[in-house]
C-alpha cells in the first residue's frame, strides 16, 4: 500500500499563490510518475500537472505558465506551486502517485484531496 498525505490548500484571493505538497509513504520500491489532478463541482477530474522520475513534466493548457510541478525523490514528495490563481482554479486537488511496490507490481494511488478556493 501507498499512503499519500496532501497539504497546502486553502482560500486565496484572485492573483494569489499557494503551494501544495504530497508525501508518499509505504513499502515503495520506486516511484515512477507523480502528479496532481483537480475536480471542480459538477465537472470531471482532470490532469493538472505530472512529473516523471526523470523530471519530465506535463501540464494542462489551462494552467501553463502559472503552475509548476516539482518533486523531491529523497523525500517521496511532489509539489505544486500555484501562482496567478483565478476563480476557475477553484477545485479539490488530488495527488496521484504511480509506484512500484515490487519490481513487478505497480500501483496507482490517490490522495484524499485538498480544497483550493480562489475568491475575493
Amino acid at each position: 500500500q501507498v499512503h499519500l498525505v496532501e497539504s497546502g490548500g486553502g482560500l486565496v484571493q484572485p492573483g494569489g499563490s499557494l503551494r501544495l505538497s504530497c508525501v508518499a509513504s509505504g513499502t515503495i520500491f520506486r516511484i515512477n510518475a507523480m502528479g496532481w489532478y483537480r475536480q471542480a463541482p459538477g465537472k470531471q477530474r482532470e490532469l493538472v500537472a505530472a512529473i516523471t522520475s526523470g523530471g519530465s513534466t506535463n501540464y494542462a493548457d489551462s494552467i501553463k505558465g502559472r503552475f509548476t510541478v516539482s518533486r523531491d525523490n529523497a523525500k517521496n514528495t511532489v509539489y505544486l506551486q500555484l501562482n496567478s490563481l483565478k476563480p476557475e482554479d477553484t477545485a479539490v486537488y488530488y495527488c496521484n502517485v504511480v509506484a512500484l511496490l515490487t519490481p513487478e507490481y505497480e500501483l496507482d494511488s490517490w490522495g484524499q484531496g485538498t480544497q483550493v478556493t480562489v475568491s475575493s
